[in-house]
């Protein structure tokens, strides 16, 4: 029988208590512990019979889990993360993976030095829809790649914003939610090189943008644009029309548009459009339906992670890819700011 594969919880928030949950289930995968500071974080431990840890260095040093799922606040992902890295654990680092691309460098470097793997929380990469997609596309079926629209327009209620620090610069929509969009284009379409932005706050009048429009330039020389809200009534996005999460009631509609030269596709639905004979507008375009079966792309995470781990499979969103990711949405909110194109100088 298959030993089941030792991980630990750093951070028990939302997040952190997703993967704890998903690890509860699995029956290859073993939470061997969690570490968070806060009462909340040490009740939770207790009541599954788990060691807690206030410090997470003591847990890597004491427990030896073989990786580590990094779920702190934002500023803390990469201190933690390297401190993983110094024992030779793995890090699955959450989304963000950094709060700038300096940081992010970071974790880049140490782990090319360290060779200990690193797999960056960007969790729709797991999606059975978005992989067969990239097969699809990669495979030459929508032939080049010339246009991808994205929508993401939703609706967080009043009381989301009682929380001072989501009604201020870097609360909003661009930083919170659009770094979804970017790396589920960058997965499916390729890399961005440069990006305008502009942004509103004609509904609340918060110091935060409240809505954005992106246009993106991609190496292949596709062009895309992504419409993103948290004050619309509307159904359009991911979160809806996936129904990845429970927590959002799922709609028959579609919210990524990628179009080529021999076809297009709609997701989530992976309706493939396409001409049997003659190419042209006047002429009738075929609809195919491609099939998956779906899965929970958070336990397909945790799967692949340990996949990462033993050695069996390599990471699908590594921290170069995370940097990337972090360094195109940033650019739409500089893009945003400055009323200026900013290019995407990829890492080296």
């Amino acid at each position: 029988m298959t030993q089941a594969t030792r991980l630990a919880v750093i951070g028990a928030g939302a997040i952190g208590r997703t993967h704890i949950d998903r690890l509860q289930r699995s029956p290859t995968l073993e939470l061997v512990g969690i570490a968070d500071p806060t009462p909340a974080g040490e009740a939770l431990a207790r009541s599954l019979d788990l060691p807690w840890f206030a410090d997470h260095r003591s847990l890597l040093e004491q427990l030896k889990p073989q990786g580590a799922i990094v779920a702190t606040p934002n500023a803390s992902h990469i201190p933690v993360a390297l401190d993983c890295l110094e024992r030779g654990v793995a890090a699955l680092v959450e989304k963000p993976v950094a709060d700038s691309v300096a940081e992010a460098q970071l974790l880049v470097d140490a782990q090319a030095r360290s060779g200990v793997p690193v797999l960056v929380g960007h969790h729709r990469r797991h999606n059975p829809i978005n992989r067969r997609a990239r097969d699809i596309i990669q495979g030459g079926q929508l032939g080049q790649l010339v246009t991808a629209n994205v929508m993401a327009t939703f609706l967080k209620p009043d009381a989301y914003f009682d929380v001072a620090w989501r009604r201020v610069a870097g609360g909003g929509p661009v930083l919170i939610n659009l770094i979804h969009e970017i790396d589920m284009l960058r997965f499916l379409v390729g890399e961005i090189v440069s990006v305008q932005a502009m942004d509103s706050r004609a509904v609340r009048g918060f110091e935060v943008e409240d809505s954005a429009a992106a246009v993106l330039r991609f190496a292949n020389g596709a062009i895309g644009t992504v419409v993103l809200s948290d004050a619309t009534a509307s159904p359009w996005s991911w979160d809806f029309s996936a129904g990845e999460q429970g927590q959002y009631p799922r709609q028959q509609v579609q919210s990524h548009f990628i179009a080529g030269t021999q076809g297009s596709l709609s997701l989530p639905d992976l309706a493939l459009w396409h001409y049997r004979g003659e190419r042209s507008w006047h002429a009738e375009l075929t609809r195919e339906q491609t099939m998956v079966h779906l899965a929970d792309p958070y336990q397909r995470q945790l799967e692949h992670f340990a996949g990462v781990i033993e050695g069996r499979e390599h990471s699908l969103c590594s921290a170069l890819d995370g940097l990337r990711t972090l360094q195109a949405t940033l650019a739409v909110h500089e893009a945003a700011v400055s009323g200026q194109a900013i290019a995407c100088t990829l890492a080296s």
